[in-house]
């Protein structure tokens, strides 16, 4: 059973614990700094956790670390998983549903994507607005169970307006300059041709990726106050005038922890 499994990694992650977190964030590829300002970290390699995916792909460290950032205590993950290594759509939210057993409330989701909106340039930081789920990947399909959350969850406002309202008098106050935009999920690996560019241009999308929807669909579905970020790592084909590379999104998301840390901080003190 799915429920059983979930709760089984909660119940490992549980005794591991002296304090429950309260929000936890999804950490992007080359995003991993935040941990960094954690204080009274534990560390749960997710090798570790019985039932957990592993992660494999490089910038994704594959570890739980729960401490504090300020006076909240914070699960970060640092590594997600992903549609194209193979992983259902119900896996990929694995963690996010053990996080509403720990009784988190708020979930932050970052990424790395690739900027549509011309607009943009890489280092950005967009605020996702909204989302276009151009692969139909939903963790809900398939037997609902009501414990995690109801049948026909509502996705009117997919990403709680009360934080992003937060986030952005965070980001005035410490002089960020941050995008708004809407996120478009593409399956991956290989990165997006430049007819498939103009296609979700032409659709409404300013950034793509490879991730972050379906864990915003099962926090909505938990119950969760959901908030995103992307970092623009690079202009998306047919828009940017080099060659794409993981190594490159790696740098340039590295490059942007510093602004994203600091706003992260000052956001989850507000929260």
């Amino acid at each position: 059973m799915y429920y059983d499994k979930i709760k089984k990694s909660a119940d490992y992650i549980r005794e591991k614990l002296s304090e429950m977190p309260e929000t936890a964030i999804i950490l992007g590829s080359g995003l991993g700094g935040i941990v960094d300002i954690m204080e009274n970290k534990t560390v749960i390699p997710y090798s570790e956790i019985p039932e957990f995916p592993q992660s494999t792909v490089a910038g994704h460290a594959g570890n739980l670390v729960v401490g504090k950032i300020g006076s909240q205590v914070v699960a970060a993950m640092q590594g997600r998983f992903h549609y194209y290594e193979g992983f259902s759509a119900k896996e990929i939210c694995h963690p996010v549903y053990v996080m509403k057993l720990l009784g988190v409330k708020n979930l932050v989701v970052t990424n790395a994507a690739g900027g549509v909106n011309r607009d943009f340039k890489p280092g950005d930081l967009m605020i996702i607005d909204n989302y276009i789920n151009f692969i139909k990947v939903n963790p809900l399909i398939g037997e609902n169970d009501e414990r995690l959350g109801p049948r026909f969850p509502d996705m009117s406002e997919p990403y709680a307006p009360e934080i992003l309202e937060k986030a952005i008098k965070s980001a005035e106050k410490l002089g960020i300059d941050y995008k708004r935009g809407v996120y478009a999920l593409f399956n991956g690996p290989c990165y997006e041709s430049a007819a498939e560019i103009r296609a979700f241009a032409a659709l409404g999308a300013d950034a793509v990726g490879m991730s972050t929807i379906p864990e915003t669909i099962a926090g909505n579905h938990a119950g969760m106050r959901v908030f995103a970020i992307s970092c623009i790592t690079n202009m998306a084909t047919g828009i940017a005038t080099v060659k794409h590379s993981h190594e490159e999104v790696v740098r340039v998301a590295n490059e942007a922890s510093e602004n994203l840390c600091a706003w992260m901080k000052d956001l989850l003190a507000s929260m």
